[in-house]
C-alpha cells in the first residue's frame, strides 16, 4: 500500500491477527512531522466503548483491511474506555479537525473545503500527502464515485480532481479546537491584492481577522482597498486597534477614508488617533467630503512639480515619492500657491532633454473639476479627452485627483465592480 484515501478506511471495521473484529475505525491520530503530518494511531469504538491503537501494532492499513496486534500492550496502553472521546490522547485527529475544515485555494483565490485527505505510506510510517477539495473528492466520500465517474464519461467529461499538496497548507496547531488550515504566509503574500481581497470576503469576519495576522500592513492595505469599504470596515474592526491604524497608514487616503466612513464615528476617531499625523490628516480631509462628489472620489495625494524644475529633476523627485503614489503617469505642474498650470505626462518627461524647464514640455488647459461636482461631470471628461485622471480644484487650488477607475467603478452594476465583493 502505497497511497489511499482516508473516505476508504474511516468507518472500516478493525480486525485482530486472528481475524476477531476489534471495532470500527473512526479516527486516525495525527502528530507533526518534518515535512508532512504523521499519523501515530487508530481510534476505534465498540459499542460504547473507545480505544487508542498506537501505530506501531497496525500490521495491515488498507481500504479492503485494516489489522492490529495488541497483543504486545501492557498496562493502559491500548485499554478501551467508555463515553465520548476526549483529546487526551491524540492532540489533533484527522477527522474531527481537518476534515471538512475550510483551507485558502490560492491558485482559484478562494476558500475551499477538505472533502478527502490522500495518505502515503513511507516506510513504516503514514503520512497526510495532500488534501482533496474538489468533486471527485467529495463524490468518494459519499460511496458514490462509480456513479459519478460514468455519469460523467456518459456525457463525454471528465470528473475533476483538485487536489493540494500538504506542503502548501500551513502546520498544524495543536490546539485543535481553533484548527485553521491556510496557505503559508509568503504564498499569500505574493498573490495579487484582488485574489487576497476575494479570500477575505469568503471568510467569516473573525476568520478574516486570523489570516490579515499574518500578513504585513501593506499587503493588507492593498486587499482592503480593493473590498467595499462596508466589507472592510466589518473585517478591520475584528483587529486590534493599532494593527488597524497601522493598516490605514498603508493604505491610499481615499481608500482609507472610505473605510472610516463605514465605521461608529467613535471607532473611526479612535483610529485616526493612532495613525502618524500626516497620515490622518490627509485621510481627515477627504472625510469632509460628500460621498457622491468629486471630492469624495479624489485621491490627495498626487505627483506635483514646480515650473522651474527639469526634466531630470521631475524623473528624480517621482523617482522619491513615487512608491508612496498610486498614480504617476500625471505629473502636476504647480505654483508654490497651489494654483495649477498644467500637467505633464511621465512619458513625455522621460522623452525630454534633460535640462528641458518642466514649465516648456507641459500641457496647458486643464481639464479639472471643482470639489462639489458630481461624478457624472468627471466621467463626461474622462471619456472625452481619454484621461486616466481627473484633477480637483478647490477655490482655484489644485487638492487631488479622481481616477479613472474610482469613477468608472461608481457607475458599474454592482455586480462587475473590482470591490463589490460579498460578505459572509
Amino acid at each position: 500500500m502505497n497511497d489511499l484515501y482516508v473516505s476508504a478506511v474511516l468507518g472500516r471495521p478493525v480486525i485482530d491477527p486472528s481475524g476477531v473484529e476489534l471495532g470500527r475505525l473512526t479516527d486516525l491520530g495525527l502528530v507533526p512531522g518534518k515535512t508532512l503530518p504523521v499519523v501515530s494511531g487508530l481510534f476505534i469504538r465498540s459499542g460504547g466503548r473507545r480505544r487508542f491503537v498506537p501505530w506501531s501494532c497496525v500490521n495491515l492499513f488498507t481500504p479492503v483491511i485494516v489489522s492490529a496486534d495488541l497483543s504486545g500492550l501492557s498496562g493502559e496502553a491500548g485499554a478501551w474506555a467508555e463515553g465520548e472521546e476526549t483529546g487526551d490522547i491524540a492532540d489533533i485527529r484527522l477527522r474531527r479537525d481537518i476534515l471538512d475544515r475550510q483551507i485558502v485555494d490560492v491558485d482559484g483565490a478562494k476558500i475551499v473545503r477538505v472533502n478527502d485527505l490522500k495518505l502515503h505510506a513511507r516506510g513504516a510510517s503514514l503520512f497526510i500527502e495532500a488534501v482533496d477539495v474538489g468533486l471527485r473528492g467529495m463524490a468518494r466520500r459519499l460511496g458514490q464515485l462509480r456513479f459519478w465517474n460514468w455519469l460523467a464519461k456518459s456525457l463525454g467529461l471528465t470528473l475533476p480532481s483538485r487536489e493540494i499538496d500538504w506542503r502548501f497548507v500551513a502546520q498544524l496547531d495543536p490546539n485543535a479546537d481553533k484548527l485553521t488550515l491556510t496557505v503559508a504566509r509568503e504564498r499569500l503574500t505574493d498573490m495579487h491584492p484582488a485574489d487576497i481581497a476575494e479570500i477575505l470576503a469568503q471568510l467569516p469576519h473573525k476568520e478574516a481577522g486570523t489570516v490579515i495576522g499574518t500578513l504585513d500592513p501593506e499587503t493588507v492595505g492593498e486587499a482592503l482597498g480593493e473590498l467595499d469599504p462596508e466589507v472592510g470596515g466589518r473585517v478591520i474592526s475584528q483587529l486590534d486597534s493599532e494593527m488597524a491604524s497601522d493598516i490605514l497608514e498603508e493604505m491610499e487616503p481615499d481608500e482609507a477614508a472610505d473605510l472610516l466612513a463605514d465605521l461608529p464615528e467613535e471607532k473611526a476617531r479612535e483610529l485616526l488617533g493612532l495613525m502618524d499625523a500626516e497620515d490622518a490628516e490627509m485621510v481627515q480631509e477627504l472625510l469632509e467630503h460628500e460621498e457622491d462628489t468629486a471630492g469624495g472620489l479624489m485621491n490627495n495625494m498626487f505627483a506635483f512639480v514646480p515650473p522651474a524644475m527639469t526634466a531630470e529633476e521631475a524623473l528624480n523627485y517621482i523617482r522619491l515619492v513615487g512608491a508612496e503614489i498610486e498614480n504617476v503617469y500625471y505629473i502636476y505642474v504647480i505654483r508654490a500657491d497651489e494654483t495649477p498650470l498644467g500637467v505633464v505626462t511621465l512619458k513625455r518627461l522621460l522623452l525630454s532633454p534633460p535640462k528641458t524647464p518642466v514649465a516648456e514640455i507641459m500641457t496647458v488647459g486643464l481639464k479639472a473639476v471643482g470639489v462639489q461636482d458630481e461624478p457624472a461631470k468627471v466621467m463626461e471628461l474622462i471619456f472625452k479627452y481619454n484621461l486616466l485622471a481627473v484633477p480637483v480644484l478647490e477655490d482655484g487650488h489644485m487638492v487631488g485627483i479622481v481616477p479613472a477607475d474610482a469613477v468608472i467603478e461608481r457607475f458599474l452594476p454592482e455586480s462587475v465592480t473590482r470591490s463589490r465583493y460579498a460578505a459572509h
